[in-house]
């Protein structure tokens, strides 16, 4: 037996109590590892840098799946190990990728794992979770298995939303000072980024925002969103829902969740015309730690027709996953990029300290999924004219994931300028994020009737998600393809991008963090973007 996973220490405010009763029954899963993962991250680039002549065409699941899937080798062995050792109500479960699923007792699974089982409990919420600090596998089977849960990563009192806070309320603006320098409206975003304000034509475009934890999106108060500030629209826009996971979208002010109104204000708001899905996930998750996040990329996943754009305002620290957790989750976004769908996050809103502020931190904390390379990452500005970075950006560099090539060119340079500063603070060789940025302070949405104005880079990430759609609502009517993973196509055309390079550093753990430069910056990328020279680098004009 060797050591698969550990960790020193449980997540921030779980407390290890006693074991539990030994015939206490556990669900497992263990995610077999993929037969070509290597060939996969090759296929996805091929179809997503400009230039390679496979670029745009996204695979198909069939072909995703001829990576993703375990070995019927892998498949024997693990099963063969499983069985004797006393499991036999195996299951073997299909998504991008392959999981055997068993239940066992506590006693069975310390012997099975040679581990000893503790019950945690999360403070704040006093929800108790059976996890371990490490586990061990035959050695083997090592290269069988990529992760088991439960056992090293915490399932959350709930995944850390982007965190937003109440601006402005609309009794301190006055009508005659209610302009873009002070509040942010899809017109002012119209008139910042060139957005158009023409209906998408294509009913195969559509946007997908998830909704965890409970913040469901209201009907009414994107009625009344639009009325007020989108009254060119028609009357009757709206957007559709899909449930997974036990997931529901009760109506009525006392269910108005400000996340939920934001991301579908801000995309229906601002894609004109472009499809738009929420999908609520509820509490019968099975992905562990990520407490949704992986069971709606696998929902999205397995679709014959994924959406070509998914915008999600929900974040992690990065070392609440296991390396391998992370691993699995970031995996799985890299197999929706190949079949063609834009995973676009906020950045977060803690500065160097990650998806949440922390001024006591020894070191910078990177958000989850900021520093998964497949995905694209959006940071805040504020202010126009011109605009400035925000204090709250989170924007940093992965501890768990290299960082890929399309972004050396663009990263290189701020490095070698920060010189010896933050040295031993972060991992400079790590993926840097944000990519991107985009509006985040006092963005007016309505929520449960009343109009706030939020601050977060949830604001970001929608917008620009929006953007993307558009642009691929052009792409399809040219009979082309749609942008599908967009950070090589954005780090090959920097011209799409104003450069910020003033504004507010992005303070945590005690310091100032990092400022806004000239070129790429871990605060706000490489620019807000526009949405013309966006058109001009898809090879399109605004008249196509």
């Amino acid at each position: 037996m060797v050591v698969h996973e550990s960790r020193s220490e449980a997540p921030v405010h779980y407390i290890r109590e006693g074991p539990p009763h030994p015939e206490t029954l556990v669900d497992f899963r263990i995610a077999l590892t993929s037969m070509n993962r290597s060939g996969l991250e090759k296929a996805l680039y091929d179809v997503s840098v400009p230039g390679n002549p496979l670029y745009g065409k996204h695979l198909s699941i069939e072909e995703v799946n001829s990576y993703t899937s375990a070995s019927a080798h892998s498949v024997t062995a693990v099963t063969e190990w499983l069985t004797e050792n006393g499991i036999t109500n195996l299951k073997l479960e299909s998504a991008v990728h392959d999981y055997l699923i068993f239940s066992a007792p506590v006693d069975v699974a310390n012997d099975l794992f040679n581990t000893e089982f503790h019950s945690f409990v999360h403070a704040p919420s006093g929800k108790r979770a059976i996890r371990t600090l490490q586990y061990s596998i035959p050695r083997d089977l090592v290269s069988h298995i990529n992760v088991v849960h439960p056992t090293t990563s915490f399932d959350l009192a709930k995944p850390l939303s982007i965190s937003v806070s109440y601006g402005k309320r609309s009794s301190e603006i006055s009508s005659s000072n209610a302009s873009c320098s002070n509040t942010i409206t899809p017109q002012c975003l119209q008139e910042l980024y060139d957005i158009p304000t023409t209906p998408a034509t294509q009913p195969s475009n559509r946007i997908a925002v998830p909704g965890l934890i409970e913040y469901w999106a209201q009907y009414a108060d994107l009625q009344a969103f639009l009325e007020r500030l989108r009254p060119d629209m028609p009357s009757n826009t709206t957007f559709s829902v899909e449930t997974i996971d036990g997931g529901t979208n009760p109506q009525g002010p006392e269910y108005a969740g400000y996340e939920a109104n934001l991301d579908i204000q801000y995309t229906v708001g601002l894609a004109t015309g472009v499809n738009t899905t929420f999908i609520s996930a509820g509490p019968n998750n099975t992905d562990g730690a990520a407490l949704g996040y992986l069971d709606v990329v696998e929902y999205l996943y397995n679709m014959t027709d994924p959406p070509q754009v998914m915008s999600m305002s929900y974040g992690f620290q990065e070392w609440w996953l296991t390396p391998s957790q992370a691993q699995q989750v970031c995996d799985v976004y890299m197999a929706l990029g190949a079949r063609g769908v834009s995973l676009i996050f906020g950045s977060g809103d803690g500065g160097v300290s990650g998806a949440e502020r922390n001024d006591t931190c020894t070191e910078f904390l990177p958000a989850f999924p900021g520093g998964c390379p497949y995905i694209t990452s959006v940071g805040g500005t504020y202010s126009i004219n011109p605009e400035l970075s925000t204090n709250f950006s989170s924007g940093g560099f992965s501890g768990y994931f290299a960082r890929p090539s399309y972004q050396e060119q663009a990263v290189a340079p701020f490095l070698e300028n920060l010189g010896n500063t933050y040295a031993g603070l972060f991992n400079a060789s790590g993926r840097g994020f944000p990519d991107i940025a985009a509006q985040s302070h006092n963005v007016e949405i309505i929520t449960g009737g009343e109009t706030v104005y939020i601050n977060g880079t949830s604001c970001s990430g929608p917008i620009f998600a929006s953007m993307v759609a558009l642009v691929n609502d052009r792409l399809i009517a040219a009979g082309k393809p749609v942008l599908g993973f967009l950070n090589p196509f954005l780090y090959n055309n920097t011209q799409i991008f104003t450069d910020i390079t003033a504004g507010l550093p992005n303070a945590g753990c005690g310091t100032e963090g990092f400022n806004a430069t000239a070129g790429w910056d871990p605060i706000t990328g490489l620019g807000t973007p526009n949405f013309l020279k966006m058109l001009e680098a898809a090879g399109l004009s605004n008249n196509d």
